[in-house]
């Protein structure tokens, strides 16, 4: 396309959006008013925004499942499942040294079977858990919130998953299969991050806690057990065709609400409308993210950049490995600078041609890439999850940071297994009749 003031429509829309998001504005905004400005430069009809979000909107049941996941989210906050989960996570593996931490880790792989969103995990249980480990100085603060920021990596890769839904989107690849592929790397996750809290809690001499005792465990399981019925009752309608994933969001919601409202009875009328205003703020924000991407999607396939991507990248003669290694290497970069739902719904949909180029399998690249942009919300500077933490636990970023770093290498050490192994992602997707 010609040329505007010497640079091209292109430049100008990757320019408009750097300038805008620099003044302060939200990202999805800034690339909707980018892209808009570059269809103007270059003689195009303004409608075609209009046009793609409508089209992208309306032909996309999917999307219908991100609010029922974030209003079963707020859901859980509001009623004492999290109380429930957490009094039995710490009669299951409290006994161990450094066993408040392992509580930590199992609460969030329990709560992540219900959330779907990192940030949603942090707020649900992680205010609990990290009250619970500094009280009477057991552990620092630093140390609650860095565990309880990694932890929380698990909740979008462990089924529910919001990014995976938003993955499912760009790749028009089966959630049901994706959901399925999450269950092995959350539990490796989970496995690695425990292991870490183990050595940790030997080499500083953490406390052991009191034990509970048996005969009050099986009370405890069945006081939890509608919240642990959660994961089963969602993925059990997934893979026996009864429900779609949208309509298991909508289950998973009305599940919620009614374990709430009848059996804990836990829920306010006050409570209930502001988990209805926090989730459509939540969605708000999600949605203008969607909208921008939409259109700014449109700006890069008319600018043919996947292809050149791909041509380029060609040029490098990369096999498979290679091509993962560069595509975990730019995420993990990224994530420290960028927002994740930018990096899925920009960055991504650029590599997707040349990963199915090279034989790459769509739903082993979702989950890597998903584990890629959860590793980013505990990496500085950006870190979403370290500056949510360090707010709740009025605790300085600086000591915040140097306690999570073990987490993030071990976190990107199962990051490679994954990667490389990918049988660990694709055993359970298989099971369940994937065929790849």
């Amino acid at each position: 396309m010609s040329a505007f003031f010497g640079l091209s429509p292109f430049t100008w829309c990757v320019l408009a959006i750097v300038g805008l998001s620099l003044f302060g504005l939200p990202i999805g905004l800034s690339m909707l008013g980018a892209s808009v400005f570059y269809l103007i430069i270059s003689g195009q009809d303004v409608g075609i925004a209009a046009e793609q979000i409508l089209n992208g909107l309306t032909n996309s049941y999917t999307l219908l499942a991100i609010p029922l996941f974030i209003l079963a989210s707020e859901l859980m906050n509001l009623g004492s499942l999290s109380d429930k989960l957490l009094s039995w996570c710490n009669a299951l593996v409290g006994r161990f040294r450094g066993g408040m931490g392992h509580v930590n880790v199992v609460s969030s792989l329990i709560f992540s079977g219900m959330s779907g969103s990192a940030v949603a995990d942090v707020v649900g249980v992680g205010k609990l858990t990290m009250d619970m480990m500094t009280k009477d100085g057991r552990y620092t603060k630093a140390y609650a919130g860095a565990i309880t920021a990694a932890t929380a990596v698990i909740g979008p890769i462990i089924p529910p998953s919001i990014p995976l839904v938003l993955y499912a989107l760009i790749s028009d690849t089966s959630i049901g299969y994706l959901f399925a592929a999450g269950v092995v790397p959350g539990l490796v996750m989970t496995a690695v991050m425990m292991g870490l809290n183990a050595y940790l809690a030997h080499k500083r001499n953490f406390p052991v806690e009191p034990a509970v005792p048996m005969r009050e465990f099986l009370p405890l399981t069945v006081k939890a057990m509608p919240a642990l019925m959660m994961p089963v009752v969602l993925l059990g309608g997934i893979y026996s065709g009864i429900m779609t994933p949208t309509e298991a969001a909508a289950v998973a919601a009305l599940y919620t609400l009614v374990i709430s409202v009848v059996l804990y009875r836990s829920v306010t009328p006050s409570g209930m409308y502001n988990s209805l205003l926090n989730s459509g703020r939540q969605m708000t924000t999600i949605g203008l993210l969607i909208a921008g991407a939409m259109v700014f999607n449109y700006v890069v396939a008319k600018e043919e950049i996947p292809k050149d991507v791909q041509v380029w990248l060609a040029g490098f003669q990369l096999s498979k490995d290679g091509f993962l290694l560069l595509v975990n290497i730019t995420l993990l970069i990224l994530g420290c600078l960028l927002e994740g739902g930018t990096i899925l719904l920009v960055i991504v949909p650029i590599f997707i041609p040349a990963a199915q180029a090279l034989g790459i399998d769509m739903v082993h690249f979702g989950l890597v890439v998903t584990i890629n942009l959860m590793i980013g919300l505990i990496t500085p500077p950006y870190g979403l999850l370290l500056f949510i933490v360090a707010s709740m636990s009025k605790q300085p970023l600086g000591p915040l940071i140097k306690e999570t770093l073990p987490w993030v290498f071990v976190l990107i050490a199962a990051l490679m297994v994954m990667t490389y192994v990918p049988e660990t992602v694709l055993w359970l997707p298989k099971l369940l009749g994937y065929k790849g």
